[in-house]
């Protein structure tokens, strides 16, 4: 039996003064030419709060509007927020003071100092937020004096946490000179770890899940957790388990690049199709190094910094139920060793491949969700609509194939497509964010089947030129349940079957 997506939850969190101080960008531009006119015009082009939650892509991806709600929006899109909440029907928005507080909260090790006004406000915030439980509440520590967090920084190599360009808080390095250990890297892996709890906490409420029933959770983010023995050796997915309370979860995580997210998917599906596990949750923080990833192109065109949210998700994936859809595990795209990185090449492996397997055709598909990124965001950094060309390459592929007439190639991209709204986290916009989406049209009738579509660049490793890439279908439920037990019906034709093989070894009939 197929399993099945049970729920889906989105979150992204707002974290402006991040941008300046853990941005790769930005960190390299202060190492190269630390004077330059980006860096004095930066905080200038940062948003407010507000400005993010009331962001179209923003609210698509927490689900407070459709894709196709934003698609009737004029472009640029940050020209034309209008009044939106926090919460969404998938997830939420959280503040940055929340941030820092859930860091706090999912620190083990005393490695994160809050100053004690912050912190008694950040803890009053989410006094009223009905996710986080008495246990969760129970981390929070008493916060610490100014003095001994601006000695941490200056004298002991802490990362400082800054809100308001103010500093209020620190990260401190958890060894003297392991800089898989550095304050740096501690903060990179607790910002993806708060991220991804937040994320799971809004998928507990999502699903209505007991939190015991959860096997096993899967992190699928590109963050790497160790120390100078064995760097990258994780396990980022147990951890943030630990935190939201799933005591009788296992964990591992999934490394991929931005691939990552749909291998992890196949891994949880293939382990509840197999009965290893009955509940897997697939998760992922978000990346700090991403953040104003292009902002230099946004600042020098006057654009606000819109790269300034970090991504998140949480993916429910439990046993057939007879009604949620099905992920189609047997009918994985693959994107192999000798597949080539041509864009046909990738396609083929991607798209077509399993396709073939299922017997149907690339029209059959209703909707495709590839790299999702948000073209508000990529175009004025000079990279194009991306999801939109992802779709017309699926569409010339199907022309050539002659499953499409090449009449109808323009109208392959809004029938089978949608416009991105991910933000350019690296793996979050990679197939994911149509999930939950796509969970509610098959649900509603709207579509019978979506395919989910992950890329990855692992040149960027150093360690191999190689492309890569998987996909996934999910279709409507067949209506079949694993029960454990079979039907009455099926009761009585085994039954029937038996005597009549009883009888032939009689000799009769």
């Amino acid at each position: 039996m197929n399993s099945v997506i049970k729920s889906v939850a989105y979150t992204l969190t707002h974290a402006p003064d991040l941008v300046i101080h853990a941005g790769t960008t930005q960190t390299t531009e202060r190492i190269v030419n630390p004077e330059s006119e980006y860096l004095v015009a930066l905080p200038k082009a940062l948003r407010k709060y507000e400005d993010a939650v009331n962001y179209p892509p923003n609210q698509t991806y927490i689900g407070g509007m459709t894709p196709a709600d934003l698609e009737k929006i004029s472009m640029p899109w940050y020209e034309n927020g209008t009044k939106s909440d926090r919460f969404g029907k998938f997830g939420e928005i959280t503040p940055q003071e929340e941030l820092y507080l859930v860091m706090q909260i999912c620190d083990c090790f005393d490695l994160v100092m809050l100053e004690a006004s912050f912190a008694a406000g950040a803890a009053k915030q989410i006094e009223s937020h009905p996710l986080f439980t008495d246990e969760i509440k129970a981390r929070i520590k008493p916060g610490t004096e100014i003095a001994v967090i601006e000695n941490e920084v200056k004298e002991n190599g802490a990362e400082g946490l800054y809100h308001d360009n103010k500093l209020v808080g620190c990260v401190k390095k958890a060894h003297s000179i392991d800089e898989n250990l550095s304050a740096h890297v501690i903060l990179e892996n607790l910002v993806s770890k708060s991220t991804s709890v937040i994320s799971m906490m809004n998928l507990v409420k999502n699903s209505g899940i007991n939190i015991a029933s959860v096997d096993c959770v899967i992190d699928c983010s590109e963050e790497a957790v160790g120390d100078m023995n064995q760097r990258g050796g994780g396990n980022l997915a147990k951890a943030s388990a630990e935190i939201v309370g799933f005591t009788g979860a296992t964990g591992f995580d999934v490394r991929g690049f931005c691939a990552a997210p749909v291998h992890a998917i196949i891994t949880a599906a293939s382990l509840v199709k197999s009965g290893t596990y009955k509940n897997v949750i697939v998760t992922a923080g978000g990346s700090t190094a991403k953040l104003g990833m292009n902002g230099k192109d946004h600042v020098k065109k006057g654009l606000p910094v819109l790269e300034d949210v970090l991504g998140g998700f949480a993916v429910l994936i439990s046993e057939n139920d007879g009604i949620n859809p099905e992920i189609l595990s047997e009918y994985v795209g693959r994107h192999v060793v000798g597949s080539g990185s041509s864009p046909q090449a990738v396609i083929t492996a991607l798209v077509t491949n399993p396709l073939d397997a299922m017997g149907i055709k690339i029209t059959d598909v209703d909707k495709f969700s590839p790299e999702m990124h948000n073209p508000d965001v990529t175009k004025p950094a000079g990279a194009g609509d991306v999801p939109e060309s992802n779709y017309k390459m699926i569409g010339a592929l199907a022309v050539k194939r002659g499953e499409l007439d090449r009449t109808e190639l323009p109208n392959f991209v809004t029938k089978h497509g949608m416009v991105g709204f991910a933000p350019t986290q690296g793996h979050i916009p990679s197939g994911i964010p149509y999930l939950g989406f796509g969970r509610e049209d098959i649900l509603e009738g709207k579509i019978t089947r979506t395919m989910i579509v992950g890329k990855g660049s692992l040149f960027l490793g150093r360690m191999t030129n190689l492309f890569d890439g998987a996909s996934f279908v999910v279709e409507k439920n067949s209506g079949t349940t694993d029960t454990g037990s079979i039907s009455e019906e099926q009761v009585r034709s085994l039954i029937a079957e038996s005597l009549r093989d009883f009888a032939k070894s009689l000799g009769g009939e």
